[in-house]
This record gives C-alpha cells, sequence and structure tokens, in this order.
C-alpha cells in the first residue's frame, strides 16, 4: 500500500477545500450533512469513503484547524451497530442527530459485578405488552449526565445463576437483549464519579421500573451479546484513535512540536525514548490504516483492534510519562508541560492515563482475545 497520500490536485482533497472555502468553521449539522463526520459510513450516513479518502478529509480539516464535535459513544460504537443491526425505522429515528453531534450517547455495559466479565450482567428487562420494565445498575458510564440517548443491555432471560447452573455457563450469552434508551426516562438515576484528575466523566446510573417501548430493542429478543461484541469491537477501533487519550487530548505528535519548539533534547537517554515514542505512534497510524481498511470492505473489525487498544494504551501512557519527565521539576506542578513549557493538559493527561489500560477491556483481557483468537490458545478455565 503507498502511504503517500495524493496531491492537492487530487479531486477529493479539493472537494474537501472547496466545502472548507464556504463553511470555514462548519457546524455539526453542516459536517453531518456533507458526510464529513463519519466519512466511512454507507451514505447517506456518510460518503463511503475509503481509507486514502478518509485519511485526506483528516488532512485538510487538521491544516484548517477544523475539530468534529465530540460524540465519541455515538459515533463509534453506537452508531456502527446500530448501521449493522437496526431496523431502517431505528437508523431514522436515531443516526440523524448522532452524526451531526447535536445527540451525545454512552454506553450502559458494565456493572459492578460485571466488567470484564460482561455476560454476567444482573441488570433485568422484563416484557410487558410492548413495553420493557427495567431495573438495575450500570457503572463507569461517561458522558452519562450529558448523553440523550444511551446503549443499553439488559438480561431478559435466565439469570446468570440459572445459566451455569444449567450449561456451565455458556447459556449466559443468549439471555442478554440490546435496548436504546432514553436517559431522561423516568426512574433513571445519574450519580457521578470524581476522578484523580478532578473532572467528572464517569458515572454511576441506577435504573427503577424504568420502561422502554419494544420499538427501542435492536435486534432479536436474547441475542443482544452479538450486537454487544459489535460494539465492543467497534469500542476497541474508537478507544486507539485520535488522540494518545482514548482519541482525545494530545496526539504523539503534539509531544515533538512541543520538542521542537524548546530546540530538541540533548540528553542520550531522553532521545532514545522520545524515537522508541516516534516508532510506536507510526506504527499505531498504519494498523488504523488496516482497521480503516477492514471496516470500508464491510468488515466487522477483528482481532487487529484489540491489537492497537492494546499497542495505543500503552503508548498513551508512554507519551503522558514521556511529556512528565521531560518537564523535570516543572512537572510536579499541574500546569508544569514538557521541557517547561506550561500546558495544564500534561498534567491532566498523565492522571487520566492511569484508565488507558482498564477502560474499554482491560490490557489482560485483550492480550486473553489475542490468545484464543489468533494464536488458537485454549481459553481460560472457568472459575465457577
Amino acid at each position: 500500500m503507498d502511504f503517500n497520500l495524493p496531491g492537492k490536485d487530487d479531486p477529493r482533497r479539493q472537494a474537501v477545500r472547496a466545502f472548507l472555502a464556504e463553511h470555514p468553521a462548519p457546524s455539526g449539522p453542516q459536517l453531518g450533512d456533507a458526510g464529513y463526520m463519519v466519512p466511512h459510513w454507507p451514505r447517506p450516513w456518510g460518503l463511503g469513503a475509503d481509507p486514502i479518502h478518509q485519511l485526506i478529509i483528516d488532512e485538510e480539516f487538521r491544516s484548517a484547524g477544523v475539530r468534529r464535535p465530540p460524540n465519541p459513544i455515538g459515533l463509534g460504537w453506537a452508531g456502527p451497530t446500530l448501521i449493522e443491526a437496526g431496523t431502517e425505522e431505528q437508523q431514522q429515528r436515531w443516526l440523524h442527530g448522532l452524526v451531526s453531534g447535536e445527540d451525545l450517547w454512552c454506553q450502559l455495559f458494565s456493572e459492578p459485578g460485571a466488567g470484564s466479565d460482561l455476560a454476567a450482567i444482573s441488570t433485568v428487562a422484563e416484557r410487558d405488552g410492548d413495553e420493557w420494565v427495567v431495573n438495575g445498575q450500570k457503572v463507569w458510564t461517561s458522558l452519562a449526565h450529558h448523553a440523550r440517548w444511551g446503549i443499553l443491555i439488559a438480561r431478559t432471560g435466565p439469570s446468570v445463576e440459572a445459566a451455569r447452573d444449567s450449561d456451565g455457563g455458556d447459556s449466559k450469552h443468549s439471555g442478554i437483549t440490546y435496548f436504546v434508551c432514553p436517559m431522561d426516562a423516568e426512574g433513571i438515576e445519574i450519580r457521578p464519579l470524581i476522578e484523580m484528575t478532578g473532572a467528572h466523566t464517569f458515572n454511576e446510573v441506577f435504573f427503577t421500573d424504568v420502561r422502554l417501548p419494544d420499538a427501542y430493542r435492536v435486534g432479536d429478543v436474547g441475542q443482544g451479546w452479538s450486537l454487544a461484541k459489535i460494539t465492543l469491537a467497534n469500542e476497541r477501533v474508537s478507544l486507539s484513535s485520535g488522540g494518545v487519550l482514548w482519541g482525545q487530548g494530545p496526539h504523539t505528535e503534539t509531544l515533538f512540536d512541543e520538542v521542537r519548539a524548546a530546540g530538541g533534547v540533548v540528553d542520550p537517554v531522553m532521545r532514545q525514548r522520545l524515537a522508541q515514542t516516534w516508532i510506536e505512534g507510526e506504527v499505531l497510524r498504519l494498523i488504523r490504516m488496516r482497521t480503516i481498511s477492514a471496516v470500508v470492505a464491510g468488515k466487522s473489525p477483528g482481532p487487529e483492534a484489540s491489537v492497537r487498544k492494546v499497542v495505543a494504551d500503552e503508548h498513551g501512557q508512554a507519551v503522558m510519562e514521556l511529556a512528565k519527565d521531560l518537564a523535570g521539576p516543572a512537572g510536579m506542578l499541574t500546569d508544569g508541560g514538557p521541557l517547561g513549557r506550561s500546558v495544564a493538559l500534561w498534567h491532566y493527561g498523565y492522571l487520566f492515563a492511569r484508565a488507558l489500560t482498564v477502560g474499554g477491556g482491560t490490557g489482560e483481557v485483550q492480550r486473553n482475545i489475542l490468545g484464543e483468537r489468533v494464536l488458537g490458545l485454549p481459553h481460560e478455565p472457568s472459575t465457577s
């Protein structure tokens, strides 16, 4: 594959520049209507862009200083699942606001007793005519306090304990159903979880007799686990793209811009660490292109999503640790940036980076996936 992008005469590049000339500060709806919010999605939500086309768009946006409105869970996780498994009515109902960035989304998967073993969820949805009544608790729900919609998995079949008693636990996957949940529904309580960064990103979410129309069920009853796997695969792609903090925050190149602006580094050990970090960033960029190619070809993200997440999480931590070390004694200050350049985001990023190898599936879980699906190793023995 030729990694040199086409030049300025390429018609795709000219189309992006013409759009930006007409919309120098495009809004979310303008980006969504033009297909530039998620270019690789099929029309009418995107452009059906191939990897090179998508990279051209991203390059032109960076040059113009244009940022897409953030909606990481909607665009990265909920949208791909709705495109693959949602009905046409569901796509029309939810994808317009999702693609424009006007409707933020959250993910209601993890529970206090079901994190890495996500199929062990105990939140229950019981059928009542044309509605489902949901009771239970979710945790580590990013953006729940801002989101309009959430993607929810709940148990509609036997309890986890009953499933284990029946056949050793295999059927616990078949008793899960996938829903879209309005976050302002009666019976939902959202409680903040404050991080050591001082920020509030995560939440606990409690469901008490929350009623959801059956029209908000995605896929068949009891088949939600297969959809959850689609969401999780796309989550790992989304969490390991863009900036080094789960697609947000500074890029690897941002650190090197800081180093160049300060006149470089003389210490040979630090120079070697910088070189290694740059190499990792390039490897991640190339893996990302492979992942984009798979998505454009109509394939769901495979084990390479887990490869990239493992590498990207540890790379993000390495970038933030390197920035702190480059700051020297100033790194002990909350506004201390690399080489004395005062940038508060480096301090925040250093603290936040501890979460990278935990959220979205721990590094250990991703290595288990790779061991089983790529290397063909046996499954871990059951602890039950």
